[in-house]
């Protein structure tokens, strides 16, 4: 008796399940909306309208962006300072490396001082950045490997 009565809600859902799929394919059979994405989007959403910038709006614009570039040149130039820190030896001519990295930082950015491009800028920001967090991985490995060599030296 109970397995009669669950095989016929077992049909009776079958048929509604059926039922509604039939009218989902029905209903999107009847749509007669947009064919793309694009279309749709361009019929429901609210279209911003450009604005038109004169001049000085065009010339602030452009001054905020110079001076995020610009700040950020300055963290990057501080970040290579901070990172010169740790190169105390000597090179081959008697200076300190230190000295040496920071005269070539120097001369990078005076060099790159009047640039106007913002492709060009970005470029030679995220150049420098990866170029100051690559040795300071490199100098890290080093100094692990000297450490690892000195106690495999003091361990007999």
């Amino acid at each position: 008796m109970m397995a009669a009565k669950l095989q016929k809600w077992r049909n009776l859902s079958g048929r509604l399940d059926l039922m509604a799929r039939s009218a989902v394919s029905t209903r999107r059979l009847l749509h007669e909306g947009p064919d793309t994405v694009e279309e749709l989007l361009d019929r429901h959403l609210a279209k911003k309208e450009k604005k038109v910038i004169d001049d000085d709006e065009a010339a602030l614009l452009n001054r905020q962006r110079l001076t995020s570039t610009r700040r950020e040149a300055l963290s990057l130039y501080r970040d290579i300072l901070r990172a010169t820190r740790f190169f105390m030896w000597i090179d081959s001519r008697g200076n300190l490396w230190r000295d040496v990295l920071r005269e070539n930082a120097r001369k990078e950015f005076e060099a790159a001082r009047f640039e106007t491009d913002p492709e060009v800028i970005t470029r030679l920001l995220i150049n420098g950045s990866d170029a100051v967090s690559s040795a300071l991985d490199k100098l890290a490995e080093k100094q692990r490997e000297m450490i690892e060599k000195k106690r495999r030296g003091d361990q007999p």
